[in-house]
């Protein structure tokens, strides 16, 4: 006899200040049918006490040709041939499957969502799969939380999502990203694929895939660490077979299941990508930009100078704020110095994080180097115009143990002198508890300032979250690069930006340029890339698609590079708006010899194109933009060298463009 279980389906309203809510996502349980979507997709499921089986994905957005092909109609369905539960964790089935509503209101940071919240037991293991939808936005994310006793019968190899499409022509390309920047160069691979009739395993976090057959798109985004930094973690991250594709490695092993208290493990976002690979990138970025608003900022911190902790003291600070506001700067962050603790980087020998919390007094400000506490500073760059931030590094001991006493510090300084910009260093997080330990962390945080703190989260060496991984705290601290090496190449710092934009959103990384001036005896003569070899002005515009960072100190630079203070005041004026738009890569991959830039997607008609011409003897090009062929576009100049023009997009989207100099630059509006 069948056995039919009582539903309750719930409306609530998030505790938290009063914002907009969602106007188009729903989700509703009809008979043993629950759908749930917005306004530009639906994801449909049999309800099957619990245990979901996707019945059909809408993408509103794409364009269908009507069966006798004489036009074409807005939307269309895909119809998967799914046997069996999109989650498959245990043999046993779900029991007391329950459905919650709820709509969260805008944050100060975020957009307003609606969580479709479905909670059940297996065994004595309780599960919570909470799907988050945004109005707007062509994805649907799914986020999966297991508390209890884990006594049931896993499966081989669980799965977080899964999607079984019809067809044999599926295209893919599954993108495995890498951080620990101070060993990697190349920061992403791209396997691309046809799915076979075989079974393989792919790593990456990101997986996009269309049907050569119907021009059906989707993407699959594992929110989770790079691969190679994963916990728990299976052979892979993608399962691929024809058009079955499965999210695997789902983060945590039976023993990192508390009895009472949820542990969270990886994510997954499924999204239609409409018909193109414009469509596609649109998609994934709409998706991104429901993470967090990012803060515009011209940070500078003066670690990358190698004076180390050397020079921080008050003195110090107050004259390179001086400084700092003649260059544009709008966020100072003092790094490792500030404290009383000596960190392994210290100038002074002995410095260790280990036992951080045994040694009195580690975190406070150091009252010989301060004798005023951070008072001065602060009050000074509000004179200026500055905020200032600051550098912390989390004892790792135990696994992160005592992170309450960390985030202590951390409100602590917000309360005393409104601190909110934190560089956060030096984690390993090599198991779920440690991971777990770090959120609480950043949340106790986030909590305590009413979400006033913004993190700077370092992913240049150790065991860390990659690009796709606690995105909601803040930005990214990508690299550390320095003339004193010899291994700061702008157009590798250039590169690597370029090549993540595709896939991240690259206004959440912070990118580096440095003093030119200093160690050029580091590199070979006649080095055509050596950092010498560039102005200034084109240095900072490196970094324009991302937020700029000033790794340098500003006394150490001559009196002509404050000129470029201009340049980096009047891209800040623009930024919040070049920010707004999708910002994706055009041209040729930068090389030092390339034309290459970045497209910001405002709408079908507005936007803006940064354009660099690298160390090329051809002053005129042609380069690959994401504007719709056959058009005229006019090019209105911003920054940089450009000229007011009006340009012909040829049916590929080539555009012809010139600039006089080698290793020099044009922002547009278009």
């Amino acid at each position: 006899m069948k056995k039919y279980i009582l539903i309750t389906l719930l409306v609530m309203l998030a505790a938290g200040p009063a914002g907009a809510q969602v106007k188009t996502c729903y989700a509703k349980l009809e008979r043993d049918t629950l759908r749930i979507g917005n306004d530009r997709i639906e994801r449909a499921f049999a309800w099957d006490g619990g245990a979901l089986r996707t019945l059909w994905i809408s993408d509103f957005g794409a364009s269908s040709t009507t069966q006798d092909g004489s036009g074409s109609t807005k939307g269309r369905t895909l119809w998967p041939e799914q046997n069996r539960p999109d989650f498959a964790l245990a043999k046993e089935a779900p029991e007391n499957a329950v459905l919650e509503v709820v709509e969260v209101p805008e944050g100060r940071w975020s957009p307003a969502c609606l969580i479709a919240r479905i909670s059940y037991n297996i065994g004595r293991v309780q599960v919570r799969r909470e799907y988050r939808l945004y109005d707007g936005v062509p994805a649907i994310a799914c986020d999966t939380y297991l508390k209890g006793v884990w006594d049931i019968t896993p499966e081989e190899l669980p799965i977080l999502d899964q999607i079984c499409m019809k067809g044999r022509n599926w295209h893919c390309t599954a993108v495995e990203f890498h951080d620990v920047t101070d060993v990697h160069n190349t920061l992403l691979e791209e396997h691309r694929f046809i799915s076979y009739h075989h079974s393989k395993l792919w790593n990456g976090n990101l997986l996009l895939a269309r049907d050569a057959v119907s021009g059906n798109g989707l993407f699959l985004l594992k929110e989770a660490p790079c691969s190679d930094m994963q916990v728990g973690k299976a052979d892979g991250d993608f399962r691929t077979k024809n058009g079955r594709f499965q999210v695997v490695g789902i983060g945590f092993e039976p023993t990192d299941i508390l009895e009472d208290e949820w542990t969270r493990l990886y994510g997954c976002v499924l999204g239609v990508t409409g018909d193109d690979a414009l469509g596609e990138a649109l998609a994934l970025r709409a998706y991104q930009k429901t993470l967090r608003v990012q803060k515009d900022m011209v940070m500078m911190n003066t670690w990358g100078d190698r004076s180390q902790d050397g020079r921080v003291s008050e003195a110090f600070c107050l004259q390179e704020l001086d400084k700092a506001a003649r260059l544009g700067v709008t966020v100072f962050q003092i790094d490792d110095g500030w404290q009383v603790g000596k960190s392994p980087a210290s100038v002074t020998k002995g410095g260790s994080f280990d036992n951080i919390w045994e040694r009195a007094g580690y975190w406070d400000v150091d009252p010989v180097k301060f004798p005023h506490g951070l008072k001065p500073i602060v009050d000074k760059g509000k004179d200026l115009g500055i905020e200032i931030g600051l550098w912390f590094n989390p004892s790792v001991k135990d696994e992160l143990a005592d992170w309450e006493k960390d985030a202590a510090v951390l409100t602590g300084l917000w309360r005393e002198y409104g601190i909110r910009i934190f560089k956060i260093d030096g984690l390993i997080i090599p198991t779920k508890k440690a991971e777990r330990n770090l959120r609480s962390l950043l949340e106790r945080v986030r909590e305590e300032t009413g979400d006033d703190v913004i993190f700077n989260m370092d992913v240049t060496n150790g065991r860390r979250i990659g690009y796709n991984w606690f995105a909601e705290y803040g930005n990214i601290f990508l690299e550390n690069r320095y003339t004193d090496w010899g291994n700061y190449y702008p157009y590798k710092t250039l590169r690597n930006l370029w090549q993540l934009s595709r896939y991240v959103a690259p206004e959440r990384f912070q990118i580096e340029f440095l003093n030119p001036w200093r160690n050029p005896d580091k590199y070979p003569d006649g080095d055509p890339f050596a950092p010498s070899g560039y102005s200034f002005d084109y240095l900072a515009a490196i970094t324009f698609a991302a937020q700029p960072l000033a790794w340098m100190e500003a006394s150490n630079l001559p009196e002509e590079a404050f000129a470029t203070g201009d340049l980096l005041r009047s891209w800040y004026r623009i930024a919040h708006d070049f920010h707004a738009g999708s910002i994706l890569p055009v041209g040729e991959e930068p090389s030092g010899r390339s034309w290459t830039g970045f497209q910001s997607v405002k709408d079908p008609k507005h936007g803006y194109l940064l354009i660099y011409r690298e160390g090329t003897a051809k002053a005129r090009a042609r380069i690959k933009t994401w504007l719709p062929g056959k058009s005229w576009v006019r090019l209105r100049p911003v920054l940089g060298n450009g000229k007011s023009r009006l340009v012909r997009v040829d049916a590929d989207g080539f555009i012809k463009v010139r600039l006089r100099e080698p290793n020099s630059f044009a922002l547009y509006e278009y």
